[in-house]
């Protein structure tokens, strides 16, 4: 007899014993399926034992414990080895930040580490509820409880994420720095919310919303909101702020955003409202005048400048970094150009400044061709950065704060890989907002395991941290004669062992 591992249609391995009879394998015994490389280990070991048992050779094992071991062990079942790790961490950072407060938390907190654990659509989530908590929920379950959640509990949840990180920033919400991002839809329909757009993923034929998230220092969440696919970008940056002002009760704290929330209108409603700002500038998109004075300016890696614009300060910063870059790129845009020129791809439409379209001019209106003195000019901006600010603060600092907004574009990239916020599948205006809502709470404590790490000076990564619970089982048994439910977590490695003494 042997032990044989089939890979079945729907992507799981079940674990089976089978015995050569002549020249055919005839099956002997299924012990049991699973996905996860732990489990079929252990159904492997199982099946072991069951061959040792058929064969009856339980009186090789000589002492009275290996032979009560391996009879304990050969009696479990699939349905008593249960996944924990998730539940008793993740969830235990999920109560700490007060989400148990919530309405039939004990299912939203389900929802919330599924996503955070398995992401996906919410039959994948019906699946690993499943397969790995013995949970027999349906998928209209889910998606009547999206509607209460959206309905009764949303704005709970966001008091809650806001009064826990309003503390772990000392109390006070100093700076906000704002971003938005497209997401985009499995489905060729439009509605009142999901339009196609301009979409920053490429996905244009896709309908889409757009999402604008504010974070605090190091990159912790504050708010959210939603807004139509077709907005254009700019037009979201004062109702966000206004919203969450009123939701929260919040002072003016400082707005942190980059230049694509440039623009005129925004400043005036910035000022207007009486927020101070920082803002990333377009400095080669300026008046010649500014150009002229921005040229003049003596910056260097060590040091910035600054000049008056209108009533604001635009500050100029160098960086032999960003320089190589923007060279790099310049560089790259002129070679494919040339490429495009010489193989006669590009006609008079190809002419605007689009990228490094701006390249190119015609001529004797038939001829495209690239301004090679228009790319020169170019090469002086290399390194440049500026940026537009009404505060007082000191220019190295206006810097350091704005170069801070990388953990809002970090918050982003955990959003669509590890929590795979997109796409979307839901059509309903509410439960596309739910699922938003059980995104923001999922990272939010991805976030928070974050903080304890470093808090910590742990040697491994929150996403790390997420994976090695994913692998932390228990087996959950009766005992036959006191009929007392017990629960025995199996043993775990190293890193995991590491990572429970951070967390307890």
């Amino acid at each position: 007899m042997f032990v044989r591992k089939k890979k079945n249609k729907s992507g799981s391995v079940s674990v089976q014993i089978i015995q050569k009879i002549g020249r055919n394998n005839q099956l002997v015994k299924t012990i049991g399926s699973g996905i996860d490389p732990d489990q079929i280990r252990l159904l492997e070991s199982q099946a072991h034992l069951e061959i040792s048992k058929i064969k009856g050779q339980k009186a090789l094992f000589e002492s009275k414990r290996d032979r009560d071991m391996l009879e304990a062990l050969s009696s479990l079942a699939n349905s008593e080895v249960e996944l924990y790790g998730p539940e008793k961490y993740l969830g235990g950072i999920y109560c700490s930040i007060g989400y148990d407060k919530v309405g039939d938390s004990e299912f939203f907190k389900e929802l919330v580490i599924s996503r955070l654990v398995y992401p996906g659509s919410k039959l994948k989530t019906v699946d690993y509820l499943r397969r790995y908590k013995s949970l027999d929920i349906s998928v209209y379950a889910v998606y009547r409880y999206m509607d209460k959640l959206q309905n009764h509990y949303k704005d709970q949840v966001e008091q809650l994420t806001f009064k826990h990180f309003k503390k772990v920033l000392g109390g006070k919400i100093g700076m906000v720095f704002y971003d938005m991002t497209t997401l985009y839809f499995e489905t060729p329909d439009e509605d009142d919310l999901r339009k196609i757009g301009y979409s920053k993923d490429g996905k244009h034929q896709h309908p889409q919303i757009k999402l604008g998230v504010l974070v605090g220092k190091s990159g912790f969440p504050i708010g959210y909101d939603i807004f139509e696919g077709s907005i254009y970008e700019g037009h979201t940056l004062i109702p966000m702020l206004e919203k969450v002002a009123k939701k929260f009760n919040i002072e003016r704290p400082v707005v942190i955003a980059d230049a694509g929330l440039l623009s005129n209108k925004n400043i005036a409603a910035l000022i207007k409202s009486g927020y101070e700002f920082i803002l990333g500038g377009r400095i080669k998109n300026e008046s010649d005048d500014i150009k002229k004075q921005i040229s003049e300016l003596q910056v260097d890696e060590s040091s910035s400048s600054e000049i008056r614009k209108d009533t604001h300060r635009l500050i100029v910063s160098y960086s032999s970094k960003r320089a190589a870059k923007d060279r790099f790129n310049r560089e790259r845009g002129l070679t494919r150009l040339e490429e495009k020129v010489k193989r006669g791809k590009l006609d008079k439409k190809a002419i605007n400044n689009r990228g490094y379209n701006k390249y190119l001019k015609l001529e004797k209106e038939v001829k495209v061709s690239i301004d090679y003195d228009k790319y020169a000019q170019d090469a002086k901006w290399d390194g440049l950065k500026g940026y537009l600010s009404n505060t007082k603060l000191k220019r190295v600092q206006i810097i350091d704060a704005y170069n801070n907004l990388w953990h809002i574009e970090k918050a982003f990239r955990i959003s669509k890989t590890d929590l795979k916020i997109r796409p979307i599948y839901h059509r309903i205006p509410k439960r596309i907002k739910a699922h938003l809502c059980i995104c923001f709470v999922a990272y939010a404590i991805y976030k928070e395991l974050e903080r304890i790490l470093e808090k910590k000076k742990a040697e491994i990564s929150a996403t790390r941290a997420v994976d090695l619970t994913k692998n932390m089982y228990q087996i959950k048994t009766t005992l036959p004669d006191s009929k007392q439910p017990i629960k025995i977590p199996l043993k775990m490695t190293e890193e995991q062992v590491y990572l429970t003494k951070l967390l307890e």
